[in-house]
């Protein structure tokens, strides 16, 4: 009954989704569609989590990969807010109004100004004059909340009328941290940077350093509490370092308005200054954030990084009742120890183990037993930190021999690179992750399995692509890789190593084991697998796709394989990130963007041509030279109709969706509308409805759509994700599309708006 309660309400929150995208989408002139966000949730970068203290059920989390995100149910689901309305910001925290529920303050973007929302967080709309890229927190005077500070600009910066004007603060100096504003000394005002703890007495007019005590070097965390009981307690965290045989730095406290200092490395604390085994997060203890409350500032939360994996080493979240005088652990979420008071997610259950990460903490200014961490993973805590609930996703409740499944809440930050439903069994679903490597689901979609240890595929990061035997129903193959965001600018910029591991692996149990190919595939990223359904069933021939070594064949199933590079591209540019085969036989590979000394060159990048099975390649493109061609598609009706999406490389003649109908003798950009374009995807269903998607640098909408073969073309706005990249088809709903994102997971939605 629990179970089926829950989906039925999952069923009203989807349709919620639906609803608010259509007021975002309306907001840029679209129509009103239902988008839903299906696959794994969680397992991606979160960042400035901010609770409400009015409501503390109302939460917001940004995302590293562009989006951020609301929950009004405690984190129970969440709604991605669109595009539109608000970008993410991973260095600034949002504030929630202390006196209006309906009103949030918020980075737009790293580098956009502050947005204010009076609606709960449907729709945003820049106020004030702060300069971009915000830092550190938007903070509200709770007794005053017409009085606001904000780090902007690498600056303090204050406002008296509700954010509606900003003055620069003179005084504090260095990356902005947080602030505090004192409650029973009306005007006294603390920002502290990562240079300094600063005072004003004058509601911000004028600031003085308060160090005193204090070690020389650099801030790491502030918070401050206050209230006629406890009076005015400051907090500080300093880098750790081991000083004549001893500990020093970690945790300060100031009972005296930051005029003096004092440490409080007390009883609890992991303190060690060497590491406890081959896997800490930090040498020495580190302490990097700190969190209290006015309600109760003698209850103070401590992250520390951790020397070690099993407790007390571990990396926890630390809580103390004194005022720092003593501490006790409160974060364990490792199932190799015991007590364990932390729900297990898809990657601890199937895993066994906890990876220790840095999160990220809030607390809820009205309630100190209530926060919010985020790193990978979303956790919650009303307990004060007795138990812990997962915030990202939900696991069905099954028997102990079942698969372990999962339901998408909504908390989407994962890229993805393909989205497949079985030929043979459609109930099965099958998503190529980044970061999660795979996924499947057993009944269309509605939950998730991830991919168990025993049987999964040696190169965990990264599946990029799958093929299906065509006669035999649960074989396939896929290609894996430990090098992710290929072809994306993490990679072409260089930001991310490209030289990991990787290989094509065999399924033949519907996905749910892999074994990997071996006999003369070289171990490298592997970008794309395909089958050629004219081979003979046990011996058919595959082609695949390695960044960095090219093309190859296999024709006994994968058993063996033979490099097919006659032609392809150059010696030093094999950087294949898709291959396809035509129904016609005609073989195509596509060489992605080079950058040498931050330039971009010409070395064998394009798309390639095979006539006769990968024995000699030509390059298609020759009279359209493109830099950074990102993916391609032919027209299945005619292998001479070809689609190359481009990312802009050096200057903006380049980005766009390009195409030939000549087989490469002449090409038009029939679409341009951001730096990276990635792709064209056209529907099996409606003969010149052709769906464009862009990714990264995308300055509006990440999807378009032309219903006459490219003439004209219209925003799908309703998407509430701005970075698409690819869209796949349900073979038994036509009007039914699901599109993957370069951070978003994955989309089901309408077919046209």
């Amino acid at each position: 009954m629990k179970h089926i309660l829950r989906i039925a309400l999952l069923a009203l929150y989807s349709l919620l989704i639906g609803l608010t995208a259509s007021v975002s989408a309306q907001t840029v002139g679209a129509s009103a569609p239902r988008w839903e966000p299906i696959g794994l949730s969680g397992a991606g970068g979160m960042f400035s989590p901010a609770i409400s203290p009015i409501d503390p059920k109302l939460m917001m989390i940004n995302c590293d990969m562009s989006a951020a995100y609301i929950s009004s149910d405690g984190g129970h689901n969440w709604r991605m807010i669109h595009y539109s309305q608000l970008r993410t910001s991973t260095v600034c925290r949002p504030a929630f109004h202390p006196a209006d529920p309906h009103t949030i303050y918020a980075a737009n973007g790293w580098a956009g100004g502050l947005s204010i929302s009076k609606d709960t967080g449907v729709t945003w709309k820049a106020i004030g004059n702060l300069p971009g890229n915000l830092t550190g927190e938007i903070a509200i005077n709770p007794s005053s909340p017409e009085h606001m500070l904000a780090g902007a600009g690498g600056e303090v910066w204050r406002s008296d009328d509700s954010g509606t004007t900003w003055t620069r603060c003179d005084g504090p100096s260095g990356q902005p941290l947080s602030f505090h504003f004192d409650q029973i000394a009306p005007g006294t005002w603390f920002a502290a940077t990562v240079q300094g703890v600063w005072r004003s007495q004058d509601g911000g007019k004028t600031w003085e350093r308060k160090a005193s005590g204090l070690p020389a070097g650099a801030i790491l965390a502030f918070a401050g509490g206050s209230n006629a009981k406890d009076g005015c307690i400051l907090y500080v965290t300093v880098p750790g370092k081991l000083q004549d045989g001893k500990y020093v730095g970690g945790i300060y406290r100031s009972d005296d308005r930051g005029e003096s200092w004092q440490s409080i490395n007390g009883q609890g604390l992991n303190l060690e200054t060497k590491p406890f085994d081959e896997w800490p997060m930090d040498n020495i203890a580190q302490y990097s954030q700190i969190v209290t409350t006015n309600l109760k500032p003698r209850t103070v939360y401590a992250f520390g990084s951790g020397t070690g994996v099993p407790p007390p080493h571990n990396a926890s979240i630390y809580r103390s009742d004194d005022a720092g005088a003593s501490w006790r652990a409160t974060f364990q979420a490792d199932p190799r120890w015991q007590p364990m008071n932390v729900q297990q997610d898809y990657m601890v259950s199937a895993d066994g183990q906890y990876y220790q990460e840095k999160p990220r903490v809030t607390i809820c200014a009205t309630d100190p037993e209530r926060l919010l961490v985020v790193a990978g993973r979303a956790y919650t805590t009303v307990d004060g930190g007795a138990t812990w609930q997962l915030a990202d996703t939900e696991q069905v409740p099954a028997a102990p021999d079942q698969p372990r499944r999962w339901i998408c809440n909504g908390l989407v930050v994962t890229t993805t690179w393909n989205y497949y439903i079985d030929p043979f069994q459609p109930n099965h679903h099958y998503i190529s992750y980044t970061d999660l490597g795979f996924a499947r689901s057993q009944d269309q979609g509605k939950t998730w399995e991830w991919w168990a240890l025993k049987g999964r595929a040696p190169w965990v990061n990264t599946c990029y692509e799958l093929a299906f035997d065509p006669e035999i129903p649960g074989k396939m193959w896929g290609a894996f890789s430990n090098v992710h965001d290929i072809p994306n600018d993490n990679i072409i910029s260089g930001r991310h190593g490209n030289n990991g591991p990787g290989g094509v692996c065999l399924s033949t149990d519907f996905a749910a084991t892999w074994t990997a190919a071996k006999q003369g595939l070289p171990v490298c990223a592997t970008t794309a697998v395909v089958v050629d359904p004219r081979s003979p069933k046990g011996n058919r021939t595959l082609y695949a796709g390695q960044f960095g070594k090219g093309v190859f064949k296999s024709t006994d199933d994968g058993r063996t394989w033979t490099a097919m590079n006659q032609g392809l591209s150059t010696a030093g540019n094999l950087r294949v990130c898709r291959v396809v085969l035509h129904n016609d036989g005609t073989l195509f590979a596509l060489t992605t963007a080079l950058r040498r000394d931050r330039e971009f060159t010409k070395e064998g990048v394009g798309l390639y041509r095979s006539s006769d099975a990968g024995d000699n390649w030509t390059l298609v493109n020759a009279s359209r030279p493109l830099l950074w061609p990102k993916d391609f598609t032919v027209d299945p009706a005619n292998s001479n109709v070809i689609y190359i999406g481009a990312a802009n490389a050096g200057d903006d003649t380049q980005g766009g969706l390009w195409r030939t109908t000549d087989g490469g003798t002449t090409w038009n950009c029939i679409l341009k509308k951001g730096p990276e374009h990635f792709g064209a995807y056209l529907h099996p269903k409606h003969p010149g409805w052709i769906y464009a998607t862009l990714t990264e640098s995308d300055p509006g909408a990440g999807l378009w759509l032309s219903k006459d073969n490219g003439a004209t073309w219209s925003a799908m706005s309703g998407l509430p994700f701005g970075n698409a990249q690819r869209v796949a088809f349900d073979p038994a709903d036509p009007q039914t599309i699901y599109v993957t994102t370069f951070g978003g997971s994955i989309w089901k939605g309408p077919a046209q708006e």
